[in-house]
């Protein structure tokens, strides 16, 4: 038996400590993952999340397919929705009745795997010789301790997406190269065409606030392992959080109404021609091709600048797949993660759902064979791709909606940014026991 480290469970479930002691991954597997003789007749289990991919069903099928023809095993799929995920985890943790592999969003994987529930790839990685071959910021999200548990598998990363006719008929249609340049191009946008939102500054959307911290060389917190402090509220990060909302309180790039938009609602403002350049994720020109063609051939898009640079960090999200530490066939699991992580299947799922894969070698592919949005959206992810504090705390952050509010207190409750700044890391450093 395998005695783990006590299971912290939040969210919905609230703080409780849960004992987790469950037979480990040590026995019972073949050492030869490959070997289809040994391996006739054993069964793992994978979980991935629903909605990703609209072609799921045939993505599943193929791959069950292939991993019986390549390792004599059988895989058992099981797709598990978004709402709730995050508590199932937990309850399949502390009960020992998880799957062999899942998918885990980014963000989670370091309180699942500092809970103790998730296994350590890091050996396993570097003897398939794929270590060097991993995204270096969902590498640094899926690392507790300079330990590997998160193995990276797909992700996305926003920047500025545009309608080229509305650019053009400004004269504004080139990539800003600072700060100064961006408000110069919401500036001509707004003279020019009065009745289009230039730049909507979205209260419900704190990603799009990140790389105006970053660009200011400001950070949300600083620290590793599960030492850290908020330094969301000294200079640097006020600076980035001052002038983003600038842009609507004092420069009319926005609406008042934006305060309480998400992405989704900027998105739908640009599609109606109401919104002139945005912030979105890399996803989105595909969303807008499959409903509208004649408006995917207008689009154009840039990386978000810097304060004096045409590159900021931007927030690199996705997901990992995961092994979890019961896993009675760990050899057969990592080979299920190889086999969905490289190669033809990280393609083909880069492809089906308009995310990038996880590793560089894919990555590459990916630009190669993409179209110029894609080579804008990639450079922004392999120049300038960040993760948010890689902390086992982080989920309790994002579920108190601290980023959120921070803004939204800005932007429609009329708070000073030093303030809400203040306020923030005040509830951050309470998370962090700072």
């Amino acid at each position: 038996m395998i005695t783990r480290r006590n299971l912290i469970a939040t969210g919905a479930l609230g703080a409780a400590t849960v004992g987790l002691a469950a037979c480990g991954n040590s026995g019972g597997s073949s050492s030869n993952p490959t070997d289809k003789a040994a391996n006739d007749g054993k069964t793992i289990t994978l979980w991935i999340m629903e909605g990703t991919n609209a072609k799921t069903d045939e993505y599943v099928k193929a791959l069950q397919e292939e991993f019986t023809n390549h390792t004599g095993a059988t895989l058992k799929v099981e797709v598990q929705p978004w709402d709730g995920a995050h508590d199932k985890f937990v309850t399949a943790m502390a009960g020992g009745t998880g799957p062999d592999v899942a998918e885990i969003g980014t963000t989670w994987t370091p309180e699942f795997a500092d809970a103790g529930g998730l296994d350590d790839l890091t050996e396993d990685v570097k003897k398939a010789g794929i270590d060097s071959d991993l995204v270096d910021a969902l590498k640094e999200a899926g690392t507790l301790d300079g330990k590997l548990y998160g193995m990276p598998w797909y992700a996305g990363i926003r920047s500025i997406l545009a309608n080229k006719d509305i650019l053009e008929a400004a004269g504004v249609n080139s990539q800003p190269q600072s700060w100064d340049d961006l408000l110069a191009m919401i500036e001509t946008l707004k003279a020019k065409n009065p009745d289009v939102i230039p730049f909507p500054v979205n209260g419900g959307s704190p990603f799009a606030l990140l790389p105006f911290i970053w660009g200011a060389g400001g950070d949300i917190a600083e620290g590793s392992g599960k030492d850290w402090k908020a330094t969301i509220n000294e200079a640097p990060a006020v600076e980035g959080l001052t002038w983003y909302t600038d842009l609507a309180l004092k420069h009319g790039s926005s609406t008042e109404a934006a305060s309480t938009w998400k992405e989704t609602d900027s998105l739908k403002q640009f599609q109606e021609g109401k919104v002139a350049m945005f912030i979105t994720g890399s996803w989105v020109p595909a969303t807008v091709k499959a409903s509208d063609e004649e408006l995917f051939n207008k689009l154009t898009a840039f990386t978000i600048p810097a304060k004096d640079s045409a590159i900021a960090a931007s927030f690199v999200g996705g997901s990992h797949l995961c092994r979890f530490l019961d896993s009675e066939e760990p050899e057969l699991a990592f080979e299920l993660i190889k086999l969905m992580t490289t190669g033809e299947f990280a393609t083909r799922w880069s492809e089906e759902t308009n995310f990038f894969p996880g590793t560089k070698s894919a990555l590459d592919e990916t630009i190669k064979n993409g179209t110029d949005l894609t080579k804008v959206f990639a450079s922004q992810m392999t120049e300038a791709g960040k993760s948010v504090p890689v902390t086992p705390m982080w989920g309790q952050i994002e579920g108190k909606k601290t980023l959120p509010n921070l803004l939204s207190n800005v932007l429609a409750g009329g708070q000073a940014p030093q303030a809400a700044a203040d306020a923030a890391a005040k509830e951050m450093d309470g998370i962090f026991g700072a």
